[in-house]
Protein backbone atom coordinates (compact mmCIF):
# COMPACT_ATOMS: atom_id res chain seq x y z
CA UNK A 1 0.00 0.00 0.00
CA UNK A 2 1.25 3.61 -0.83
CA UNK A 3 0.91 6.08 1.69
CA UNK A 4 -0.50 9.60 0.74
CA UNK A 5 -1.81 12.70 2.69
CA UNK A 6 -4.99 11.44 2.36
CA UNK A 7 -4.10 7.81 3.88
CA UNK A 8 -5.53 7.34 7.42
CA UNK A 9 -3.93 6.87 10.45
CA UNK A 10 -5.61 3.45 10.94
CA UNK A 11 -5.03 2.24 7.79
CA UNK A 12 -0.77 3.29 8.34
CA UNK A 13 -1.19 1.63 11.57
CA UNK A 14 -2.44 -1.60 10.22
CA UNK A 15 -0.05 -2.32 6.81
CA UNK A 16 3.18 -0.87 8.19
CA UNK A 17 4.88 -2.28 11.37
CA UNK A 18 7.24 0.32 11.47
CA UNK A 19 4.44 2.96 11.22
CA UNK A 20 4.40 4.06 15.26
CA UNK A 21 7.91 4.30 15.78
CA UNK A 22 8.30 6.51 12.87
CA UNK A 23 5.17 8.59 13.80
CA UNK A 24 6.37 8.78 17.52
CA UNK A 25 9.60 10.35 15.68
CA UNK A 26 7.96 13.16 14.02
CA UNK A 27 6.22 13.77 17.23
CA UNK A 28 2.77 11.74 16.19
CA UNK A 29 1.58 10.61 19.27
CA UNK A 30 -1.87 10.39 18.18
CA UNK A 31 -2.55 7.00 17.05
CA UNK A 32 -3.69 6.03 20.51
CA UNK A 33 -6.64 8.42 19.73
CA UNK A 34 -9.86 7.38 18.30
CA UNK A 35 -10.51 10.25 16.32
CA UNK A 36 -7.49 10.36 14.77
CA UNK A 37 -7.49 7.17 13.44
CA UNK A 38 -9.91 8.07 11.05
CA UNK A 39 -7.92 11.30 10.69
CA UNK A 40 -6.31 11.54 7.40
CA UNK A 41 -2.37 11.95 7.87
CA UNK A 42 -2.01 14.96 6.60
CA UNK A 43 -4.79 16.47 8.39
CA UNK A 44 -3.02 15.14 12.01
CA UNK A 45 0.34 16.74 10.49
CA UNK A 46 -0.91 20.19 9.43
CA UNK A 47 -2.97 20.14 13.59
CA UNK A 48 0.80 19.39 14.49
CA UNK A 49 1.91 22.35 12.87
CA UNK A 50 3.86 20.54 10.29
CA UNK A 51 5.44 22.34 7.51
CA UNK A 52 4.15 20.63 3.76
CA UNK A 53 8.36 19.67 3.27
CA UNK A 54 8.06 17.66 6.79
CA UNK A 55 5.05 15.83 6.02
CA UNK A 56 6.83 14.99 2.55
CA UNK A 57 9.76 13.48 4.59
CA UNK A 58 7.12 11.50 6.89
CA UNK A 59 5.61 10.03 4.06
CA UNK A 60 8.92 9.48 1.93
CA UNK A 61 9.79 7.28 5.28
CA UNK A 62 6.93 5.55 5.56
CA UNK A 63 6.70 4.27 2.08
CA UNK A 64 10.25 3.00 2.12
Amino acid sequence: MKITPKTKFSEILSTNHDAAEILMEFGLHCFGCPMAMQEPLENGCLAHGMSKKDIDELIKKLNK
